[in-house]
This record gives structure tokens, sequence and C-alpha cells, in this order.
């Protein structure tokens, strides 16, 4: 029942808000959606954020019921960056077991961007290339399990596209597994907030997203270690899971898990020049007590 009504709240079943086309936007200025009939037993939260903000797509949801808080230009396609991951990471976990070795493939040395600096022909088991993608947001990470799934990167785009459609993400398209820019890499806030919270209803793929580092060793002994690239979860703050990506079409992309009280928050921002500035922001009202 759950993931019907959920689709249904992110699908567009809610008031669209207004849109401003300034770079720099005061959420205080914001309205918030109206309560979804489907939700009206509960009560929403009222924000009033202060600030400037950056980002230009930004979407908060309760996680548990979906209810949207409040969202600014949520539909608007855009460049996602190293958000892709997490629909690679589904594809993984939905079809294959975390201790299957798999061979990292030849030119792996030449992938752009954060990389695990995994070697050619070395083995890994899935469950920690998963690691290294979604904890380091590991380029080459995600480029071996593609070629693994699919026999090159073009091929698993193509079944990602499927995925993404199933899923009723409407305003996305892959080109890659990996979020680099492309003509045909896009997403809105609404479609990553309603993939990120299905795809962390996984346990797996929750439990590598909430590692603040982790240790991953390949088939003949060589171990790697790596770092949660999301500042906040090295921070005391109320983040517990998420992801970054930044590319130069996509810039500061960050997509956050915050837990307050006995309520969880799922926090969207695409398009930012200050990604960590503007989540505080959002920290401040979420968690006003024990924000950064």
């Amino acid at each position: 029942m759950l993931p019907s009504v959920l689709s249904v709240l992110l699908m567009g079943m809610l008031p669209v808000l207004g849109v401003q086309t300034t770079d720099s936007l005061t959420l205080s200025n914001l309205t918030i959606a109206s309560p979804s009939p489907l939700l009206a037993a509960e009560s929403p939260r009222t924000f009033t954020l202060q600030g400037p903000f950056s980002a230009s797509g930004v979407l908060v949801i309760d996680f548990d019921s979906g209810q949207i808080l409040f969202e600014r230009d949520a539909r608007v396609a855009r460049p996602m960056a190293s958000l892709t991951k997490l629909m690679t990471a589904l594809l993984i976990v939905e079809e294959h077991g975390l201790d299957e070795w798999v061979t990292v493939p030849g030119g792996i040395k030449w992938m752009d961007g954060t990389v695990a600096y995994l070697a050619e022909g070395q083995q890994f088991t899935v469950g920690d290339l998963l690691t290294a993608m979604l904890v380091a947001s590991a380029n080459d990470a995600a480029e071996t399990l593609a070629v693994y799934h699919s026999g090159s990167s073009q091929a698993f785009a193509t079944e990602m596209n499927e995925r993404a459609k199933s899923l009723g993400l409407k305003q996305t398209s892959f080109a890659n597994p990996i979020g680099l820019d492309a003509e045909y890499q896009w997403s809105t806030p609404r479609d990553i907030a309603w993939l990120s919270t299905f795809a962390m209803r996984n346990p797996e793929i929750l439990k590598r997203m909430s590692m603040r580092g982790a240790r991953i060793e390949s088939r003949d002994g060589t171990a790697i270690y790596l770092t949660h690239t999301h500042a906040f979860m090295h921070e005391d703050s109320n983040v517990i899971a998420g992801k970054t990506g930044t590319t130069i079409g996509a810039n500061q992309c960050l997509m956050s898990l915050v837990q307050s009280g006995d309520r969880r928050y799922l926090v969207v921002l695409l398009n930012s020049l200050q990604r960590y500035r503007d989540m505080r922001t959002i920290l401040n009202e979420l968690s006003p007590t024990d924000v950064l």
C-alpha cells in the first residue's frame, strides 16, 4: 500500500508551487503544499526557513508518509550527476547476489571523476563494488558493475531507462550508469525523491549509504579504504544517509536522509552552488534544537 501512496504523491497529485527564476531563493517565500487527502490525518510541517538558497531544484518530503513539505521547480529536468548511481545500485541489488565475484574490465584506469582506483583484472564482490559506488561515489565501481551486468555501460543505460519507466519516473533519462554529463542524462527532484525512497527500502542500499567509511578487499587481498562523500555524514548532524553528485553541467547535487525525533525526512537538491550551506538551512528547520 505504501509504495502506491508514495507514487501518487510524488508523481503529481499535489499542487505545484510557484516558480522563481532568480539564482538566490529565500525559502520563507515558498508556499507549502497542502496536505494530501490520503494523509489528512497527519499534520504536515510548516516551514519558516530564512536565508539565501542557491539550489534551483529542491524537494523535501516526509520519508515514511510521502508528504511533500515544500518544493521549488521540482518538476524541472536537470542533470543529476552521481545521484544517477541510485538507479545503478537498484538494478544491481535486484538481480545479483552480493557475494558474486566481478572482474574489473579493461580500460578502467582511464575513468573520469571520482574513483576507487580499481585495477584492471582484479576481482571484487558485487557487495564491495556496491559499497565503493555508494560510499565513495566511485565511477570505476559503477562502470565495473554495469559492464558485469549488461556487457557495456550503454546496454546498462538501456536497462536503467526501462526500470525508470516501470517505476513511473516520467521525467528521467539515463545515458550512463555513472552520472557523467550527457545529452540524455537528466531527472527532476520529484523523480529523484521517488527513486531514493524506493531504493533505500532495500536494506543493502540503505546500509551502504549510511556508512561514514568502509574497507573493501579484492580477491587477491588488496585493500581499499573508502570515505563517504557527503560531508555531513562526518559531522554531528541529523543526516543519517545520503548521496552526493557533482559535474560541470549539474553543479552540486545532494540527496540526504535526515532523522529528527521519530520522523525521517528526504531532501533532494539539484543545481546547487553551495549544497552544504543549502542543506544547513534546511536542517535548521528540520532539526532546530540540534542542528550543526
